[in-house]
């Protein structure tokens, strides 16, 4: 079992108040013998759809001293998740978790915006002190 991120429960916290329901912590990706964590998968209900909406979500604190090496295993990370998650469960979409700051200030940058763009990857950005959601990158 991986450890939980710094801000796991920050982060957890913060889908709970817009109303998500926390249906794994963590979630376990399984594909053809491999065997993969990420750190939740949440379920909501939109009126508006009538049917559940279901993500997966990756937290990533981004507090080493090198943003970029970090950023490097993530982007890894989620192009993995997303490539097997496609194969088992297509309607479910993943998400990176990232603290509001490190979106300001890293991810303006406009390599890591490009790579983000390029890769589709999608975000949810929250503000860990008040332990919520600022914005959903789609």
């Amino acid at each position: 079992m991986p450890a939980k991120d710094i801000y796991h429960e920050g982060f957890k916290n913060a889908l709970i108040k817009e109303g998500w329901q926390i249906i794994r912590d963590p979630y376990t990706i399984r594909y053809e013998g491999l065997k993969l964590f990420a750190d939740l998968k949440g379920k909501k209900l939109f009126s508006a759809q009538k049917e559940d909406t279901d993500i997966v979500v990756e937290i990533k604190s981004f507090l080493s001293l090198s943003l970029i090496h970090e950023f490097q295993c993530a982007l890894g990370q989620y192009i993995l998740y997303r490539t097997l998650l496609s194969q088992i469960n297509p309607d479910c979409h993943l998400y990176l978790a990232i603290e509001q700051e490190v979106y300001e200030t890293f991810f303006q940058q406009k390599g890591v915006k490009l790579v983000t763009e390029q890769y589709q990857i999608l975000l949810i950005v929250i503000n860990i002190y008040e332990e919520k959601v600022i914005k959903w990158i789609n």
